[in-house]
């Protein structure tokens, strides 16, 4: 069987042996495309495109509480990361603390990104700041964004505006026309279109001096570890056809354990050169990135609840509504 297979354009370790046949599923051959994120996911939503792709985990709740089955979830998590340590925020704007973002005017790239959708979540359990008390400011416009593609409507009291098509965030956050930036994107593309290097200029800032800091304490006091992308097969071919479902996630697992693999090397390496100790080394023996659905419920669900919180989610979407009923059981 052959398969339109779609991943993000970053070389990413874990996925990279997928794309390039190292790793290949069982009865399957990927036809392979390299796209960007942001637009993979929109031509996914809009054209449905790919057999196989990764998908914002965001609009997969979303659509799926729409109603909308063309896709099911795959328990391979391809991205994560602490998004809400990498918010910049202007010198000038009075932004000390999260809490300083009440009242301001924000920028995001998508509004129902998955990143943005978490960074969300964190500032209002973690630090009081509910999203009915910033101003977004949306750069994608409506007929090349997720937003266009599902049919957003914003939950009452939250305020998003549209950045004209002549700008965006990276201009208006360099010309003082917005505060802060809550998830910025470098990439230009079909969807994104800022260029400015925010991240080294003497106006901008991090709201978190030490991400990395910031990370390790939301991780030990909430044991979450935000999960953004994951991947998606159409559901006619799923249903059809049911092995594929789980021998596309063993063949991703296979890639996983490669990664892993190569990660190990090099921390061992890093032991023997006597550049990390023995305790250090201890630590990074544990596994950061699994698969499945056992290993990641508590982020699954949580992400389901912030997405219904905010709503983008007229009501709460479970896990087996998103996923693949023989990937339940991983």
């Amino acid at each position: 069987m052959k398969l339109r297979l779609s991943l993000a354009a970053s070389s990413n370790p874990r996925t990279w042996p997928i794309h390039d046949g190292t790793v290949q599923p069982d009865g399957i051959e990927l036809i392979p495309s390299v796209v960007h994120p942001s637009e993979m996911f929109w031509r996914q939503l809009r054209f449905a495109d790919f057999d196989v792709s990764e998908m914002s985990y965001s609009s997969l709740l979303m659509i799926t509480a729409a109603g909308d089955d063309r896709w099911v979830g795959l328990p391979i998590f391809t991205t994560r990361r602490f998004f809400h340590t990498g918010i910049l925020v202007r010198r000038d704007a009075g932004i000390e603390r999260p809490e300083d973002l009440a009242g301001k005017r924000v920028g995001v790239p998508e509004f129902q990104q998955t990143a943005v959708l978490w960074t969300r979540g964190v500032l209002e359990h973690e630090f009081g700041v509910r999203q009915t008390e910033m101003e977004f400011w949306m750069e994608r416009m409506p007929d090349h964004s997720h937003a266009g593609a599902t049919g957003l409507t914003p939950a009452e009291g939250v305020v998003i505006r549209q950045i004209p098509r002549e700008t965006n965030i990276g201009e208006m956050m360099l010309a003082g026309t917005l505060d802060a930036a809550l998830h910025y994107i470098v990439n230009p593309n079909l969807i994104d279109r800022s260029t400015a290097d925010l991240w080294n200029h003497p106006d901008i800032a991090p709201l978190f001096p030490d991400a990395v800091a910031e990370g390790v304490r939301y991780f030990e006091k909430s044991g979450i570890y935000p999960i953004n992308h994951g991947m998606v097969v159409r559901r006619e071919i799923a249903e059809r056809h049911p092995w594929v479902a789980l021998n596309l996630y063993k063949a991703f697992e296979r890639a996983n354990a490669l990664a892993e693999a190569q990660r190990m090397a090099h921390v061992q390496y890093h032991l023997d050169a006597g550049l990390i100790t023995p305790a250090c080394y201890e630590g990074l023996k544990k596994q950061v990135v699994e698969y499945g659905i056992r290993a990641n419920r508590r982020t699954l669900e949580t992400c389901a609840q912030y997405s219904h919180e905010q709503g983008l989610t007229p009501r709460l979407v479970a896990l087996d509504e998103c996923f693949a009923a023989s990937a339940m059981e991983q």
